[in-house]
């Protein structure tokens, strides 16, 4: 009996190491597909976040035109990190609102003259509903959003370098 004892570490090790080799293999999906996208944006009406840019309701998301929408906050690390690339896609033309998400309006004027407004329209959204209607889970989030104000896209996490030129598609795609 003393013998198994003596090989029982060397078994559970086996055992582990086959669980994280099995893990590193064969990953599981961490992919999230939204619900949301192909439908309507949701009605909602927010009032302006900061006096420098108007409201922001669902009625300024159906214009015509593909746009962009925006859920940040001052206090969030990533959305300093996705600030160039909005700038980049505002030069490039497109047009992109925000939903300042549980913030002040002292807290986003900081964060906006410290690190870039992009933004044509700002709603402030100090409950997160409308977030939460949108099927959003944190910040930053963005939303492709044809002219009629149909989701096309969601892209979840602070938008990198690499996603600007698969957003301009998008927008493009969304005329």
């Amino acid at each position: 009996m003393n013998r198994w004892l003596l090989w029982l570490p060397l078994v559970l090790f086996g055992l582990f190491f086959a669980a994280v080799a099995t893990g590193l293999i064969m990953p599981k999906d961490n992919i999230i597909e939204s619900k949301m996208v192909g439908k309507p944006m949701p009605d909602f009406s927010l009032p302006a976040a900061i006096e420098q840019r108007p409201a922001l309701s669902s009625a300024d998301l159906v214009k015509g035109k593909p746009t962009l929408l925006n859920i940040f906050a001052s206090w969030c690390l990533p959305c300093i990190a996705e600030a160039p690339q909005l700038l980049e896609l505002q030069r490039a033309g497109v047009e992109i609102n925000a939903i300042a998400s549980r913030d002040t309006p002292e807290d986003i004027a900081n964060f906006l003259n410290r690190w870039g407004n992009p933004y044509a329209r700002i709603g402030s959204d100090t409950t997160s509903r409308v977030q939460l209607e949108l099927g959003s889970s944190g910040v930053p989030e963005t939303f492709v959003i044809d002219g009629k104000g149909i989701i096309v896209y969601q892209h979840i996490g602070d938008i990198r370098a690499e996603d600007v030129p698969k957003i301009l598609k998008l927008l493009e795609d969304a005329k």
